[in-house]
């Protein structure tokens, strides 16, 4: 009695994988479904000429028809069709006896006629080679205000790549769950030559980035554009803490090969976000374009600095096939990270002490410039200095403004100052002590 049928089964010359068809009568206002799978592999308009004449036959069959023939009619059987008052009906069953008693069910030879459905192609899948990925995990500063601070970054290539790539997390190598899925390959490549030091908050129209992309392509951009934040790449090691963000303006294809091409980019911005300039990235050094491929990892806040464990390949695969790539990484959160401060100086302040003074960053809402003085950025200023003799710790001191006096007393208790650095951190709640600016002292 039911006016809904699906049927399930396997769809043929595609990726034969188990689909269902449905048909409903036009005067079908109940829920119930009559449903039906099938070991079989169909097209999808054979499962649904299936279901149409299933459906249709099931109303025509309500009407059923019990007859007691003579036995004269011997002739007659089951599966044999009859006509009985203008209608056709099918023998289902059979009792001999004295007379012949016959249960039949009416039928219509319009339902078996083939409905002009028109065949459906579904597109095939292409085969992904089992094959590991690259991951590159990031923990980087905030670059919109809009991330989660404490959260890193991941970008995924991989050649072929394979769709559609899976990261799962655990906090022991067991037991599993996914955290996200990655549909974009994103544009890595390595430096072919070294990238030395350079200016950081101004322009670099000397230095230039040398890089082989695996994939995809880079463009120049205008300074306005590059400045509203266009043509960020993250350079480093391929560790989540070793990455230095900067910008660039202008992208030239120097050469073609087997990889994607190669690019000389310049008109750099060195140190942006915050992030520290080394000496020299070295031939290999790792370039991540920071666009819609790199996605930042749905962690909890709790996990900051636990250890996680992360299996990443194909989607289509489960996380023990051993095309997985495994990875264990602890994440510190550099986006709750205060910057360094700036313009750190020391001065003669009269009877041999020495002033200390600075100006403080801000990680959030730095840019806009109709303020005094920038956000702080944290629930309170504090910074963290310290007076070192090469890598030991003489004295440390948490002030509360951006000046400290570093007297004769304390400069005679230390040894003088010949030799020495002075290092300033601001301090976070969240995250503690940030990066340090240095100035040796004479």
């Amino acid at each position: 009695m039911a006016g809904r049928v699906r049927l399930r089964f396997v769809e043929s010359g595609a990726d034969y994988e188990v689909v269902a068809e449905e048909s409903v009568l036009p005067d079908e206002a109940a829920h119930g479904v009559a449903a039906s799978e099938l070991p079989m592999a169909l097209t999808r308009a054979e499962g649904r000429q299936t279901v149409e004449r299933w459906l249709s036959e099931a109303r025509v069959a309500r009407d059923r028809l019990r007859l007691s023939l003579p036995p004269s009619e011997l002739a007659i059987g089951a599966g044999d069709v009859i006509r009985y008052d203008g209608a056709r009906y099918r023998v289902e069953r059979l009792e001999y006896g004295r007379e012949q008693l016959l249960e039949a069910v009416r039928i219509d030879p319009a339902l078996y006629q083939p409905l002009p459905l028109a065949e459906e192609t579904s597109a095939l899948t292409p085969f992904a080679a089992p094959v590991p990925v690259l991951p590159l995990f990031l923990d980087l500063p905030l670059l919109t205000g809009e991330e989660l601070p404490h959260a890193p970054h991941l970008a995924v290539t991989a050649d072929p790549w394979p769709g559609t790539v899976a990261t799962y997390v655990a906090p022991t190598d067991a037991d599993y769950t996914l955290l996200l899925e990655s549909a974009q390959k994103a544009t890595v490549g390595q430096l072919t030559a070294p990238l030395v030091v350079g200016p950081v908050g101004r322009w670099d129209q000397a230095g230039r980035v040398e890089v082989d992309l695996a994939s995809g392509t880079l463009d120049s951009r205008s300074e306005a554009e590059v400045l509203a934040g266009a043509n960020l790449v993250a350079i480093g090691d391929g560790t989540p803490e070793g990455w230095e963000l900067l910008q660039f303006t202008q992208a030239e294809l120097v050469a073609a090969g087997d990889f994607a091409g190669r690019y000389v980019l310049t008109g750099l911005l060195r140190g942006q976000g915050g992030t520290e300039v080394p000496a020299v990235w070295p031939v290999g050094s790792k370039l991540v374009v920071m666009d819609g491929a790199v996605t930042q990892m749905p962690l909890a806040a709790s996990s900051r600095g636990q250890q996680r464990h992360f299996r990443i390949g194909s989607a289509r695969r489960a996380y023990d096939d051993p095309s997985y790539v495994h990875e264990a990484h602890a994440f510190a959160g550099i986006g709750l990270r205060p910057y360094a401060p700036v313009h750190l100086q020391v001065a003669a302040a009269g009877a041999g002490d020495l002033e200390v003074k600075w100006i403080r960053q801000t990680r959030i809402g730095g840019d806009n410039w109709d303020g005094l003085e920038v956000p702080l950025g944290e629930e309170a200023e504090q910074y963290l200095l310290r007076i070192r003799d090469g890598s030991t710790v003489l004295r440390e001191v948490v002030t509360n403004s951006p000046a400290w006096v570093y007297s004769v007393a304390d400069q005679i208790a230390d040894g003088g100052t010949a030799g020495k650095s002075l290092e300033v951190r601001q301090i976070s709640a969240l995250y503690g002590a940030g990066r340090a600016a240095r100035l040796e002292l004479t």
